[in-house]
């Protein structure tokens, strides 16, 4: 039974994105957009947005700290080294506490990364609306 319960538990971890509601994380985005555009490999402008941090057109399926074009600090950097892509999961994760993530992830508790904002709620519904952008 307990072997069951540990299956089903690792089953749901495994998938966490299935929790994420686009619709909603669209709207969530508006909290993004301060520091963030949405612009499509095309040069198309999905949401116009600041530039203090990358492009996340497409950030789902992208190594962490992988966009050529942007100038990632040493903590993302150092998250990255592994060759991790960024996944709807590890993403919710890190909007929520940017910090925290990137500290648990290097094992390093000195790290800070340059994004302060944290996405107290909702993040799983921003990751699922970033998914839908390729």
């Amino acid at each position: 039974m307990m072997l069951l319960r540990s299956s089903v538990l690792l089953a749901l971890l495994a998938n966490p994105a299935l929790a994420g509601d686009p619709a909603v994380g669209e709207k969530e985005f508006n909290k993004c957009k301060a520091c963030h555009a949405l612009v499509a490999f095309d040069g198309t402008v999905v949401v116009k947005g600041g530039k203090t941090g990358p492009n996340l057109y497409g950030v789902i399926g992208r190594p962490v700290g992988g966009m050529p074009e942007y100038v990632y600090g040493p903590a993302l950097l150092a998250a990255g080294a592994d060759g991790q892509a960024w996944d709807e999961a590890s993403l919710a994760l890190y909007v929520s506490d940017p910090n925290k993530w990137v500290q648990e992830k290097t094992g390093d508790p000195g790290l800070k990364t340059r994004m302060t904002f944290k996405l107290a709620k909702g993040g799983e519904d921003v990751a699922a609306y970033l998914a839908t952008l390729k």
